[in-house]
This record gives C-alpha cells, structure tokens and sequence, in this order.
C-alpha cells in the first residue's frame, strides 16, 4: 500500500513514534532535511560522542600527513570517497543519490595542509572550517565527511538500534568502510537495514547530532565576524566569496579568532528537532485567529484557515501524532488531501482505528465553510482508499446539520467507513488541554470517535 512520505518504520510496520527513538527515522523515498554537526560531537558530555570527534579530526588531519609525505594521488582518492555517504540518508534530495566532489575540489582542501602554515604544523581543531576557505564545500558535504569517517561506528549503532527496534536486517556486500586504525578504506560484508524501493542500505543517524546549519559556517562567519572589521580587508564594493575565501586562506588567524568565539559560546549550541511544537502563546494567538476568520473564501480565508489548522494540529497531537504532510495531492495530481498524520498506533484509540479501520495515516480534510453538505463528505471518502484506510475527519467551523450526519452514519453502516466531524469548539478545546497540559488534545478525537460509535447501529 502506498502511503504518503512513507518511512521505514511505516513500510515494516513498527508502531514507535520519532520521539520514542534516538535515532533518525528515515523516509523511503527522500531524504532527511538535517546534518549531521560534528561540532555536537566536540561539545558533548559523552565521552563517545567526544572520542568519535577526536577519530574524525585524526583522520581527517591525516590526510594532510599523507600529502606532506609524497601520497597526495592517494589522498585524493581517499577524500572523494569521503565526500558522499549516501546510505544517511540526510540533506535535501528527492533521489536519495548524491556525487561525490572532483579531483580539483579535492587538491583545493588538500592544498590547506601545504599553504596554511598553522594547518600544516597543528592540522585542524574543527574540520567544518573548509567552508571558509573553498569554495562549494557547504553541510552536506560536512555531514557526509563525518559520516564516512565514523561510518564504522554507524553500522554498529545500526544494528544495534535495529535489533532493539525489530527492522529487518539485510546482508551488504561489499560496503566501504574506514579503518580508522590503519587509516585504510576497505570493503565489508555487513547486515543492515534496506530501503525497501531502492534496495540499498541504511544507516542510522542519532538525533543529538543533527542541526539544519552547522554551528560554524560561511554565513555566520561573514554576517557576525567578517563584516565587522570590513574597512580592513577589502572595499565594500568589491566583496564576493572568492576574494573573502582567499584572504582567509591569507589570513588563517581570523578564522581561528572566529572559531575561538563560537567555542565560547558552545551553550548556545544544541541540536535541531525533527520537529518543534509551537508555543502554548502561538496555540492561543491561532486559536484567537481563527475564531476571527470568516468562513467562506473571501480575502483568502480558507487559505488562512488552513494554515491555522495545520500549524495548530501539527503541534497539539505532537508526539503522538507524527505529522508526515500537508496538502498532498494523489498520485494523479488531481485530489488533494488537505492534512496527513502517521498513525503510530501508540494509544488504544489508534490501535483500534488501525485494526477496525486499516487506518495507516489520518487524513483530514479541512472546509471553511458555514455549513457542511453531502458533497464535502463525499470528496472525503473518495480519499478513504486502500492506501490510507477507512478513517477520516472533516474539520469545519460549525457542527454539521442533521442530514449530513445521517449521512455519516449511512456511510459507515454501507461501507463501514468512518468520518468524524471536528469543529471550532473541539479546536478550542484542543488549545486548552495543550495550555493546561491535564490531558492529551488527542483525546478530544477518542471522543468524536466514541459519541459517533454511540450513533452508529450495532
């Protein structure tokens, strides 16, 4: 059954929210839109997460040993192998395939080792500072260099957390893997988890070590450091990255400077979530947002009133809900469903609806309007399909008119399809349960299930 942005948790199964997990659930069929920082790994209390830095740093610094000793071919050869590790998952393609950097890219950053006096005497603290000084190495290529230096660690990690978590493990064969002992690349067979649509492995990824940007990158180098003392270094007019790359290679010294600060500041370094709820302020300001809004379409507030909905529902059934999409059209490009939650089974309402209902994601349905008619409810089940299941809810601002609850009924006692009604008072009393954090804002859908069941013939 296909469903929509299906993760590997999803294709096999496995009833474990994100939050339950320490890793990073992968999705099948694009990547994850985060990066691994190895400057989490410096900062961190774990001991493991340290060492595993000091491993990459080793490693990395030995490359430049290899090109002060004649082998720089090998050097080369090495870091373009780590310059791509497809099996994270992690960045922002939809083909889960990425290419590893040239021959030139690869003796710009070995150059580093010859031309910076400091590098080449000391090598380097943090690895990350190749964004300011060549130019089109970026995150992804940072995440995916500490990947496959510690990609031996990942596979244990992996297996591990895959044993724990019951994912099917496949056998590998032929997989490159550093040896950060004899700092060798060398092919394993090894047993991992495998994309179930492209067949290749997987890694997982903890969560601790993940953020959008790095902690130390070109931006934040050129916009809180850089431009400061400007009247220094170069005319205004003449600034462009090339020139700026070059006078830090020039001058290392404020690289380190700027490196030194953000050390300072390590506190202020935490990882990024998977996903964030709103504040309980925000949840009050939506809700009083959309008790304003009129229904209708007017001024665009059906637009608005969907963006309200998604924002608030997102964060309130967080993290028993893991949200997965919003207007996601059908594979025809012609229907679109409106708002999509996985369905991790991990209360008993869910569960039931799972089983009664082969309810894999919750579709939801979101109509501004004053009055809902029979045609709403059946755009809605025509979305109640194999892939999805057989449960919906509408969300509307009023309760719906008698004759399409009968409708509701009949549908259910026909097809044995179950769509619930969601109005502006359940919405409100959503954001007050998410505010006094009594109960779950989930419940207030248990019960909509529970009173329609009641209406239904036994």
């Amino acid at each position: 059954m296909k469903i929509i942005r299906p993760r590997l948790t999803d294709f096999f199964n496995i009833p474990v929210t994100q939050e339950q997990l320490d890793f990073a659930i992968p999705f099948v069929d694009e990547d994850i839109p985060l990066y691994v920082d190895p400057f989490l790994l410096w900062k961190s209390p774990s001991m493991q997460d340290t060492s595993l830095h000091a491993s990459v740093l080793n490693s990395f610094n030995h490359l430049g040993y290899m090109v002060n000793t004649g082998n720089e071919s090998e050097a080369i050869e090495l870091l373009k192998e780590f310059s791509e590790c497809p099996e994270v998952g992690l960045g922002t393609s939809k083909t889960k395939k990425g290419a590893k950097i040239g021959n030139k890219q690869a003796r710009e950053i070995l150059s580093l080792f010859k031309s910076i006096p400091q590098i080449q005497k000391n090598g380097f603290t943090h690895f990350e500072t190749i964004q300011m000084l060549v130019d089109g190495i970026s995150k992804d290529r940072i995440s995916d260099i500490t990947c496959s230096l510690i990609k031996s660690f990942l596979i244990d990690y992996t297996i591990q957390s895959s044993e724990e978590n019951k994912i099917p493990l496949v056998k590998t064969s032929g997989l490159m893997v550093y040896n950060a002992k004899s700092n060798i690349l060398k092919k394993e067979d090894v047993f991992l988890p495998q994309n179930p649509e492209s067949k290749q492995p997987i890694i997982f990824v903890p969560k601790r070590w993940l953020r959008y940007i790095p902690w130390l990158n070109y931006d934040d180098y050129f916009n809180s450091f850089y431009i400061k003392d400007i009247d220094d270094k170069i005319d205004k007019n003449e600034l462009g990255r090339i020139k700026i790359l070059k006078y830090n290679r020039e001058n290392y010294g404020t690289v380190q400077s700027y490196v030194e600060i953000k050390e300072r500041e390590q506190k202020d370094c935490f990882n990024d979530p998977l996903f964030k709820q709103i504040p309980i302020i925000s949840a009050k300001r939506k809700l009083s947002e959309l008790q304003k809004l009129p229904t209708g379409t007017v001024d665009a507030a059906d637009k608005r009133y969907e963006n309200v909905i998604v924002q608030l529902f997102a964060s309130v059934f967080y993290p028993h809900l893991d949200f997965a999409d919003s207007q996601a059209r059908t594979d025809s490009g012609v229907l679109i469903r409106d708002l999509i939650f996985y369905n991790n089974k991990n209360l008993p309402f869910l569960e039931d609806i799972y089983n009664k209902y082969d309810c894999r994601q919750i579709v939801m349905e979101l109509k501004n309007v004053k009055s809902l008619d029979r045609e709403h409810v059946n755009q809605l089940n025509r979305y109640l399909s194999e892939s999805f299941g057989r449960f919906g809810i509408l969300v509307t601002r009023n309760e719906p008119p008698k004759n399409v609850q009968k409708n509701l009924i009949d549908l259910w006692s026909g097809q044995r399809k179950c769509i619930l009604v969601l109005t502006d008072a359940d919405v409100d009393l959503m954001v007050n349960l998410f505010e006094s954090k009594q109960r779950l804002p989930i419940e207030v859908i248990n019960r909509a299930f529970v009173e329609f069941m009641r209406k239904c013939p036994s």
